[in-house]
């Protein structure tokens, strides 16, 4: 090889590997600046967020006002009709273990036995390892109650009404809602692409209206309610509702989580209080944190629903933790309580009667509340409210103001759950208590 082929050979070799090293570094280089984006820190600064402005105003106000802290305080007991907040026994109208179950000795020895045996967790979804004897046990139950073909047992009540609702609707379908349903449902609506419309608070007439306008135009559509809306503590005309939804060929979905254990005759619900054929509603919800005293969800209804939520339903039973041993075994002895023993929820509807009628002769608004648990006290206003609550929190009474968004800025009120525990007594000191601090409730500011 001459010495010219060489000296090019070499040129071309010193090229290779010059051009290797420019790539190697060009690689190794942080990419090019492309500028810096503008947005402004409301936008990704948490302190900045205008939710948590209302946090730190509402923080200031009641420091301002020299307000004790009600909220997220140590509780050392169980929560019925007294609690203990931190060393202070107290009467409770904050809590919807209504008729006391969560304390009861048969209900906790039933979610020992249930740890005991299968631990504390089910380890997995019930379609693949979790499922346990206790959640079938509970679904036959409660089948046998609401006269309904099958149910399924979910892990939360939240998360069961909302994904049923998100699962079931389509963007072919219509969702009308009261617009006192809970919060659960409504975020049910929002996972779904079918339109929604609210119709006002128990206007059947104005329901119909929107089915005769639209029913035309969907293919499924549902009807949202409650058995006893949890505000208002009112109940529903379920057989007017019945007979809209028949002759519409819509499908019926009642929310009993504030129903089922308290309402009708023995206790048992909207099936219990009305007279119809249960078949007549497509679907029930329950929530197991209520007059159950634990917690899940369950959906009660035809057999071919219950199979689809079994199967396909994210969130009811699919991509999702079953309901644990304890929770489920809990909720089992609570419906067999409540079966064997209707007179707690009859003591119960007593004492909310009772405490109606004492408010109303002492001149208290208690709205529309009638045949439940949930009892609110109108202020009408959101300073009063709030102030109320603190006085009467001082007094050893624990009743927390329901404010806007939560009710409308007219609506403020308190809101009392009774408890099927509490006393004449308790009951009597409660309003006198009220009746006394309104005489010297400060003039609204008009702050919020």
């Amino acid at each position: 090889m001459s010495v010219k082929s060489s000296l090019e050979r070499l040129k071309m070799q010193i090229r290779r590997e010059s051009s290797d090293s420019e790539e190697d570094n060009a690689a190794n280089k942080p990419p090019q600046s492309r500028g810096e984006v503008k947005a402004s820190p409301a936008f990704y600064q948490f302190d900045k967020f205008p939710e948590y402005k209302e946090f730190t105003t509402m923080e200031w106000y009641l420091d301002k006002e020299k307000y004790p802290r009600t909220q997220f305080l140590k509780r050392l007991s169980a929560s019925d009709a007294t609690v203990n907040l931190e060393g202070r026994e107290m009467i409770n109208y904050s809590t919807y273990n209504y008729l006391g179950l969560a304390g009861d000795a048969r209900v906790k020895e039933a979610a020992k036995r249930a740890v005991d045996t299968f631990g504390t967790s089910t380890g997995s979804g019930r379609s693949i390892t979790g499922e346990i004897e206790l959640h079938r046990a509970f679904e036959t139950e409660i089948c046998e109650v609401l006269g309904t073909e099958d149910a399924v047992l979910s892990v939360g009540g939240y998360s069961t009404n909302t994904f049923a609702i998100g699962y079931l609707c389509r963007n072919k379908d219509l969702i009308l809602y009261d617009e006192l349903i809970h919060n659960s449902a409504l975020a049910g609506c929002k996972m779904t692409a079918a339109r929604r419309i609210g119709f006002p608070h128990n206007d059947y007439e104005a329901l119909e209206a929107l089915l005769a306008e639209n029913r035309g135009k969907f293919e499924r559509v549902l009807i949202l309610v409650e058995g006893v809306y949890s505000m208002d503590g009112d109940i529903p005309a379920l057989p007017r509702l019945i007979d809209i939804k028949r002759r519409y060929k819509a499908l019926l979905m009642v929310d009993e989580a504030h129903s089922f254990g308290i309402i009708g005759p023995n206790g048992l619900g909207v099936t219990d209080y009305f007279d119809f054929d249960p078949h007549d509603v497509d679907i029930y919800f329950g929530s197991l944190s209520k007059s159950f005293g634990t917690c899940g969800g369950y959906i009660a209804g035809p057999g071919p629903l219950i199979a689809m939520l079994k199967y396909f339903a994210p969130g009811v039973l699919l991509y999702g933790a079953a309901p644990t041993p304890a929770n489920t075994a809990a909720g089992l002895e609570s419906l067999r309580i409540m079966r064997a023993e209707p007179e707690r929820a009859r003591r119960l509807v007593d004492n909310a009667r009772y405490f109606i009628e004492r408010a109303k002769a002492a001149g208290l608004d208690t709205y529309n509340s009638h045949d439940s648990a949930v009892v609110p006290l109108m202020c009408r206003d959101s300073e009063l409210a709030l102030w109320l609550s603190m006085a009467l929190f001082v007094q050893g009474i624990c009743v927390y103001p329901m404010l806007h968004p939560i009710v409308p800025r007219d609506k403020s009120r308190l809101r009392f759950f009774i408890n099927t525990f509490h006393t004449h007594e308790q009951l009597d000191y409660t309003i006198q208590c009220i009746v006394d601090n309104l005489r010297v409730a400060p003039k609204s500011k008009g702050v919020f």
